[in-house]
């Protein structure tokens, strides 16, 4: 059993950890579950007629989260 709290690691901090602890099996799990809430849906399909647009106001977003500090 693990002492370490993963649920109080930063995104990076955790994923820093696994890659120093790789038989750890706790952070491994913890690691995969952290990066599946992390994960971004899908916004388009190739042959949508607005992947353009779609596109770019995902760009814009993501661009404004940035400047807002909202990224991690």
């Amino acid at each position: 059993m693990s002492s370490v709290d993963y649920a109080a690691m930063s995104y990076q901090e955790l994923r820093r950890y696994f890659l120093t602890h790789r038989d750890d099996d706790a952070a491994f799990q913890a690691y995969l579950a952290r990066r599946r809430e992390r994960s971004r849906p899908v916004i388009t399909t190739i042959n949508d007629p607005d992947f353009d647009s779609k596109i770019q106001a995902a760009i814009h977003q993501q661009m404004a989260e940035y400047q807002s500090g909202k990224s991690s």
